[in-house]
């Protein structure tokens, strides 16, 4: 298993470089691309520790993406058919990457807007960007599912949009868990019908084409793809960060979020405590080794685990 795992604090990822204004980085850590500008709410800042593993399919990139600004963190978790490319030529790991990058320039440009004004945004840009070389409106174009969480006043704002997690270590209670489940309810009357076919093979791809005429509709789950409005459909909320333990919180892809939801080897205390102790790079090896012994196909696995929550 090949895990990148990089480390921020006082600075951004900006083009596979760490720019900073303050602070060191972890030695031999590597830094995710991302694209922003110079302009932050200094009040508040965070350390980011990020990790992410492909899931090693051949002739696939890491379809997931993570990066950070010091006020906030972004999370995209890719998702589209391979060998679609007549519909759109980039492909799933091109509109994760050009999405989360679009994300956090526009974070650190415009600190103080909605949340899911910023997503609307950033997906209409994306799209904007292929909309005359591709077919963006097609079913099967790629999608992404969203976790951001953003320090603003005093508060730690945070929005899913899809199968993506936020989770928030809360001292008076248990880790709030934030996921969007409609997606997983609506999959499960498609699971039986996938399991019968060959992964890759005509019928499968016409399940799996069935499956997401649902995304974006009125009654079914949604995603980030071509359509802004979707932003509109996001969970979003808030929580003071007095309320936060040491531990801060953590946005994991579906791949990651395995450890509880699909392998149930931990709760999601469990996790955040795992994070404080051994960092994401830990969760990500015990998915793998899960994957490993129950013969499952292994998914892209990304975390951004959030720490040291205080003034600039």
């Amino acid at each position: 298993m090949h895990v990148i795992i990089s480390s921020i604090r006082h600075g951004m990822m900006e083009n596979g470089e760490e720019r900073r204004w303050g602070g060191r980085a972890a030695p031999g850590y590597r830094c995710f691309p991302c694209y922003g500008g110079r302009f932050f709410d200094r009040r508040w800042d965070m350390r980011v520790a990020m990790a992410s593993a492909a899931a090693g399919r051949v002739g696939r990139a890491n379809e997931d993406f993570t990066g950070a600004l010091p006020t906030a963190a972004v999370l995209v978790d890719g998702a589209g058919i391979p060998g679609t490319e007549s519909i759109c030529r980039h492909g799933v790991a091109w509109y994760a990457n050009r999405l989360g990058g679009g994300l956090l320039g526009l974070l650190s440009l415009v600190p103080d807007r909605g949340l899911p004004a910023v997503l609307a945004d950033a997906i209409e840009q994306v799209t904007d960007d292929h909309r005359d070389t591709c077919d963006v409106a097609n079913r099967i174009s790629p999608s992404a599912a969203v976790a951001i969480l953003r320090l603003s006043n005093g508060l730690v704002e945070y929005l899913v949009l899809g199968d993506a997690y936020v989770v928030l270590d809360r001292a008076d209670s248990a880790p709030l868990v934030v996921s969007d489940r409609r997606e997983v309810v609506i999959s499960r009357s498609y699971a039986s019908a996938l399991e019968t076919v060959a992964e890759g093979s005509d019928e499968y791809h016409r399940i799996l084409s069935d499956l997401r005429s649902n995304r974006n509709q009125p009654g079914g789950f949604w995603v980030a793809k071509d359509d802004p409005r979707a932003a509109d459909e996001a969970i979003t909320g808030s929580c003071p960060i007095s309320e936060l333990t040491e531990v801060g919180a953590a946005l994991l892809s579906n791949g990651a979020s395995g450890i509880v939801d699909r392998f149930g080897l931990i709760d999601w205390a469990g996790v955040m405590a795992v994070l404080a102790s051994s960092g994401p790079e830990e969760i990500i090896r015990r998915v793998r080794q899960a994957e490993a012994h129950h013969a499952v196909a292994a998914d892209d696995a990304t975390i951004a685990h959030c720490t040291d929550f205080g003034p600039a």
